[in-house]
């Protein structure tokens, strides 16, 4: 033990860095765990559309989602789901949602945005239309 406070004394810098790492990781757990929002894989996106009716909501650009989708995926601009303009949702407020981005990172903003507008079940795809590609699962044109 002794080894461990002698390390931490000569090294406040790494000691620092590694506070503020556990810090971190230890934070995001937290928050992921207890959001209304979750991330879910290509399978569990399947599951919820064939079991549940979920709804697969695309908000790539238009160019990128006539080039290729999710086959039945709703399109919704994440600018549209900024300024609240979820008039073509409202009749799939009760029924799993599940927004897709290209790398599942856009998706995260929109689908809290979604949460916070009252839909009750949200989601997000994990790596996005990416990761449904590399899955090598259908994609509609």
């Amino acid at each position: 033990m002794e080894q461990y406070v002698e390390f931490l004394s000569n090294h406040p810098m790494l000691t620092m860095a590694w506070l503020a790492i556990a810090t971190i990781l230890i934070f995001t757990t937290v928050k992921n765990r207890f959001s209304s929002v979750q991330a879910i894989g290509t399978q569990e996106l399947t599951m919820l559309v064939n079991r549940e009716e979920g709804v697969v909501v695309d908000i790539r650009a238009d160019k990128d989602f006539r080039n290729g989708h999710i086959f039945g995926s709703k399109h919704l601009t994440a600018e549209k789901i900024n300024a609240n303009d979820l008039a073509s949702l409202e009749k799939y407020k009760d029924k799993p949602i599940i927004v897709v981005c290209a790398a599942g990172m856009t998706a995260i903003k929109a689908a809290n945005q979604l949460a916070k507008a009252g839909f009750a079940k949200v989601s997000y795809l994990k790596g996005g239309l990416s990761a449904w590609q590399t899955a090598n699962l259908p994609v509609s044109k």
